[in-house]
């Protein structure tokens, strides 16, 4: 029988024990990556421009000039042809509805930059206000009603007329001082509107007022009015500006003179009278 050699079971598990503690290589560590470069804030977009205002003083009971339509909303020959000066210009127009008849304190007190409404150039206003070249040229013309015996001025004797406040129809009728005289009187009122009002109502015989403003309700009520052939005499329209704002009315003529060589305010009369009125 052969005779096994017996190994102590301590030592088997010592050398198994050995066996197992042999560990693998631990690998090194990657180096770690650099902390990324700080980046700068991304610069703030500049803040818009606000665009430029032109703040234009106006009687808004003026049509065709200016005026408010059933909306509310002012509108006119003047309003459009503002409105694209001022695009020219790089500006925005607002427009401020102004008691007319204090108008050039308004446009002094700095409230407004611009009279721009049918102003009539007139040497007394030249005294204290800058003026564009004119862009138009009107009358004052005399509405009587459709079968008023009326026909000349000559016939005004003895009769109440009519005029809006601060309108150049007052200046007009003072330069004949010889047919103011003989007018029954002379009322004056807030606007023309009140003033043909009175005259449809019989409270006056004739209203002074200018062309553009008369044909343009005499249109709209077709067999009520009469404009005689006779009139107080022709005016040019302009705009109005402070005497010291030299450069803005620099500006504005150009913009004017070139609305005038392109079309473009041709385009605007077209639209409200029907026919091309500016005058170059």
């Amino acid at each position: 029988m052969k005779k096994w050699l017996l190994i102590p079971a301590f030592l088997f598990a010592v050398g198994i024990t050995a066996g197992c503690s042999k560990q693998e290589p631990v690998p090194p560590k990657a180096p770690e990556a650099a902390p990324a470069a700080t980046q700068e804030a991304p610069a703030a977009a500049p803040a818009p421009v606000a665009a430029r205002k032109l703040v234009i003083g106006l009687d808004d009971s003026f049509p065709p000039m200016g005026f408010r339509d059933e909306k509310g909303e002012i509108v006119g020959f003047d309003i459009d042809l503002a409105r694209e000066a001022a695009k020219r210009m790089g500006a925005e127009a607002e427009f401020k509805a102004i008691d007319w008849k204090a108008k050039e304190a308004e446009l002094m007190s700095k409230r407004i930059d611009l009279l721009w409404n049918g102003l009539t150039i007139t040497e007394e206003r030249k005294q204290n206000i800058n003026f564009t070249s004119p862009y138009m040229e009107n009358h004052q013309i005399i509405v009587v009603v459709a079968d008023s015996p009326i026909k000349t001025k000559a016939d005004l004797k003895d009769k109440i007329v009519g005029v809006q406040e601060g309108s150049s129809a007052i200046s007009a009728i003072e330069k004949e001082p010889d047919v103011q005289k003989s007018f029954s009187a002379l009322n004056k009122y807030d606007d023309n509107v009140k003033a043909l009002t009175d005259l449809s109502l019989g409270r006056l015989n004739a209203v002074v007022l200018d062309e553009v403003v008369g044909r343009y309700y005499v249109a709209k009520q077709p067999g009520k009015y009469l404009v005689l052939d006779d009139h107080f005499g022709a005016e040019e329209y302009g705009v109005g500006l402070r005497k010291d704002d030299t450069a803005l009315l620099d500006e504005l003529n150009k913009a004017l003179d070139a609305m005038k060589a392109d079309g473009a305010a041709a385009g605007i009369a077209q639209t409200w009278f029907g026919k091309d009125v500016i005058k170059r």
